[in-house]
């Protein structure tokens, strides 16, 4: 379940080329620093809650499947609720969203701390409550990744995104030890008691915090249509596909490790929750040392010969965990465990922020956590049925096979995939005609004439389907291009775009890329003068 707890994690995003600054810079901005800590202890009280939930559902079902739906519980929300909150992100008040995002989890927290004091606690309980607590932790992932922005300057990013990591991993290493200790001496609900108030402080950051309110020239989105733009963006986006597939091909096996582990802990181990938690310490051990040498490992691996190194070493952590029966042994696995799981996490995300423009990142994030947590709902609940109808170690093989097979999508999807992008917005090189046209009128056609050269014929269609992806991109319903018949060499270009206003948008999402493959499709153009936009509209 470490994934869930990741939730207020302050993210990376798109980094500019800027000199260096000290490490330490962004906890001298006031609202960062401390939103950084609380956000670290709210992780903590996060970690502290997983160990609680899932000790307490080991202590009422020794059905593995029932333990493993506890991880499906909380990866479903994700997988259901990720993507409606990215474009909730784009287009209300952030800051507001996110404190409501705080009074459901502190609401779901309480409530599960009051049944388990009152001894009310029963598996299905349990599930509701790691469900409710995930759907906050959906709500409030996308708009946390988009409010980065405005807590730090563009030179601070980098060091923000390092601190980031630190207090995540610093969570993972505390958080775990400490509920297995305060579930040793107070019980279930003391614990849950401790996760509910760790979410206070997030709060009242936020609270205090006054955000600059964006400037917009273009009226907000409509829901619907903001989310059929982010799909056609993710479709549109050839690296995006690529880190999305290669999330699930790790995710779906990697979920394995997850949801069985505190099977292994307490039905192979026979510990208490004293070592339980010792052993998820050792995890986020593993994860601060990942974190910490990351950087140097980039420098000496690309984004795919390091997300192969890494599924190779945790397969080997899955196969330990399957036949691995001293205490201390098993540790040291687990320890690699954390390394490999951070180094997979770090190298998805980036890749996905890599491919995911400024205007659309909450949604083209949320697609990804989406697909993550799909993955590992779907993951946690097959591995289960699996150590339910057969063992615990055959299971934990099946997931080790086929993480190792499944590292072969490399040879297809790569994440380094168009070294170069640049997702910055630009301007686009022509004027839109100022017409007295209601916003909403539509659809909308748009058509560019273009004059090829017969023998470049051939490398002009082959070059405009680039073309055809950056308008999918900003917006297009559908492209096509055509051929003159009686006159070779006149090349028409279309796309419908939903309104108006639709096409204005496209416009303002013009990025650095985009007017790099232009600039290449404009490159075989022979006519005099640029090729001039038409528009047609429907009655």
């Amino acid at each position: 379940m470490a994934q869930v707890n990741d939730i207020h994690a302050i993210p990376a995003v798109d980094l500019p080329p800027v000199a260096a600054v000290s490490p330490w810079q962004p906890l001298r901005q006031r609202v960062f620093c401390m939103l950084w800590i609380a956000t670290v202890v709210s992780n903590v009280g996060s970690w502290m809650n997983d160990v609680g939930v899932n000790w307490t559902m080991l202590t009422l079902s020794a059905d593995p499947l029932s333990v493993a739906l506890v991880q499906a519980a909380s990866s479903l929300p994700m997988f259901l609720f990720a993507l409606p909150s990215g474009v909730m992100a784009d287009i209300v008040d952030r800051r507001k969203y996110l404190l409501f995002s705080q009074i459901w989890v502190f609401i779901a927290a309480a409530g599960l701390t009051f049944m388990s004091w009152a001894d009310l606690v029963t598996p299905t309980v349990l599930l509701i409550a790691a469900f409710l607590l995930s759907t906050g932790a959906a709500m409030s992932s996308p708009p946390f990744q988009a409010i980065v922005p405005d807590l730090v300057s563009k030179e601070e990013l980098g060091p923000a995104i390092a601190l980031n990591s630190l207090g995540i991993n610093i969570s993972r290493a505390i958080g775990p030890a400490l509920g297995g200790l305060v579930l040793s001496f107070a019980g279930p609900w003391m614990v849950f008691a401790l996760n509910s108030l760790s979410v206070l402080g997030v709060f009242w950051v936020l609270y205090v915090w006054k955000a600059q309110p964006n400037v917009q020239r273009l009226p907000p989105e409509h829901f619907f249509p903001a989310v059929r733009a982010g799909v056609r963006y993710v479709h549109a986006a050839p690296v995006l596909r690529n880190v999305l597939v290669r999330t699930v091909a790790f995710f779906v096996f990697g979920s394995a490790g997850w949801a069985l582990l505190p099977l292994v802990a307490r039905r192979e181990l026979n510990l208490g929750p004293g070592g339980y938690g010792i052993m998820l310490g050792c995890i986020g051990v593993g994860a601060i040392c990942g974190a910490l040498l990351l950087p140097r490992l980039r420098r000496h691996f690309n984004p795919d010969r390091l997300m192969v190194l890494a599924s190779g070493m945790f397969a080997i952590t899955m196969l330990a965990l399957a036949f691995v029966r001293h205490f201390w042994l098993l540790n040291a696995f687990e320890f690699f465990t954390g390394f490999a799981w951070i180094a997979v996490l770090s190298t998805l995300n980036l890749g996905a922020q890599r491919s995911a423009a400024k205007w659309v990142k909450a949604r083209a994030l949320a697609v990804y956590l989406t697909v993550f947590f799909g993955s590992m709902t779907a993951g946690s609940a097959l591995w289960g049925q699996l150590a339910s109808q057969f063992s615990i170690p055959f299971s934990l093989t099946a997931a080790t096979v086929g993480m190792v097979l499944a590292s072969a999508t490399v040879l297809r999807w790569r994440l380094d995939k168009d070294p170069d992008l640049n997702l910055d917005l630009s301007t686009i090189n022509e004027t839109v005609p100022e017409l007295q046209l209601h916003h909403d009128r539509g659809p909308l056609m748009v058509s560019y004439h273009y004059l090829i050269d017969p023998e470049d014929a051939h490398d002009f269609v082959v070059c405009m389907q680039d073309m055809r992806r950056v308008r999918r991109r900003g917006g297009a319903m559908n492209w096509a291009i055509y051929e003159d018949i009686l006159t070779p060499g006149i090349f028409v270009e279309t796309f419908v775009v939903g309104s108006w206003l639709e096409h204005l948008r496209q416009r303002e999402r013009y990025t650095m890329n985009d007017q790099k493959i232009q600039s290449r499709v404009l490159g075989f153009h022979r006519g005099e003068a640029l090729p001039e936009a038409r528009y047609l509209i429907a009655p």
